[in-house]
């Protein structure tokens, strides 16, 4: 990669998405070959958010691979409130490898990113949810052989995982249709930079069956996220048509998977049946967060790598055995 920083999906090539994308394909068909490549190193989880698979996932990895995790909590170190975000970054710089952020605003993750002089990982905020994505492009490929060529329908609020879908979209070679309410559509430049890549990458409707005719993959995400709860009441009366039904999925290519990046609201913005059905793809893809954020770990920390696409091969395996690292 050539920034040290991972804050987004937008900031990568082509190449380099789906280099990701087969490294961590590598690792989670041969997870030993990577278990001490990041012996000795540590990685902060910075986080303002609660979080299940965010934190699991990702203490996980680490620790896997070898490293150090450490979880600082909202109360510990009140990122912005009791302590500036550059004296954090500058602080946790001498003492970790890494940094993973899970913010609400992005302008903290890009405010860490600048003042650290180690890697910083964007956990999510609320601008980007890009590890999310390189899990759920993990798991489509898994499940259909390929993302190319491939419709993705995202259905529901305009958030920043339809926005990691759109940065995503013509990086992986797939269609993107977002139907959203009407002043919840996902972010305007995000969309007009995909499209100056691939101008039939991105499809914007406020029409949810239109967005779902065909589709690979049906893609929701919950009506409001976290610190949105003051605006639950007036989302419910406007998003129910975007709820994602069986009705709606029917649309859909009948070889469809349904995907939703969690928490999910069950009969609110998917239905019991869709999400607990047998073309559900959710916990599949909760799954496939780890090893995607172990091939990004190992991309921006590990000094002997030769290349994404390479990460957890018996080449690097025998690499880091000749180093000791084995």
């Amino acid at each position: 990669m050539r920034d040290k920083d991972f804050l987004s999906i937008e900031q990568l090539s082509s190449d380099e998405l789906n280099g990701l994308i087969s490294a961590a394909r590598n690792l989670k068909s041969a997870p030993l070959t990577a278990r001490s490549i990041l012996a000795g190193r540590s990685v902060a989880l910075l986080f303002q958010k609660p979080s299940l698979r965010t934190r699991v996932s990702f203490e996980i990895a680490v620790a896997q691979l070898g490293a150090h995790p450490l979880y600082l909590s909202p109360s510990e170190v009140g990122l912005g409130e009791r302590e500036e975000v550059a004296d954090v970054a500058r602080v946790l710089s001498r003492y970790v490898d890494a940094i993973v952020a899970r913010t609400f605003l992005h302008h903290d993750i890009e405010a860490l990113a600048h003042h650290a002089t180690v890697p910083v990982l964007n956990g999510l905020s609320d601008q980007s949810h890009p590890c999310q994505i390189l899990g759920d492009l993990l798991t489509i490929e898994e499940r259909f052989g390929r993302l190319k060529g491939l419709t993705i329908a995202y259905v529901g609020d305009g958030n920043n995982v339809a926005r990691s879908l759109v940065e995503a979209a013509p990086r992986a070679g797939f269609t993107l249709h977002v139907a959203s309410p009407p002043g919840f559509e996902p972010d305007s430049g995000a969309v007009t930079r995909a499209l100056r890549l691939d101008p039939e990458a991105i499809v914007v409707t406020h029409d949810p069956s239109l967005a779902a005719q065909g589709a690979d993959v049906v893609y929701t995400d919950a009506w409001f996220s976290m610190g949105q709860e003051a605006e639950r009441e007036r989302r419910a009366l406007i998003f129910p048509p975007f709820r994602v039904t069986m009705e709606l999925l029917s649309q859909a290519a009948p070889h469809a998977i349904v995907m939703h990046c969690l928490p999910a609201h069950r009969d609110e913005e998917i239905t019991e049946e869709v999400i607990d059905g047998p073309q559900s793809a959710v916990f599949d893809q909760a799954e496939n967060r780890l090893y995607a954020q172990k091939a990004l770990l190992v991309e921006l920390l590990d000094p002997r790598r030769s290349g994404a696409g390479q990460i957890g091969t018996p080449e690097r395996l025998e690499q880091s055995q000749r180093r000791g690292y084995g």
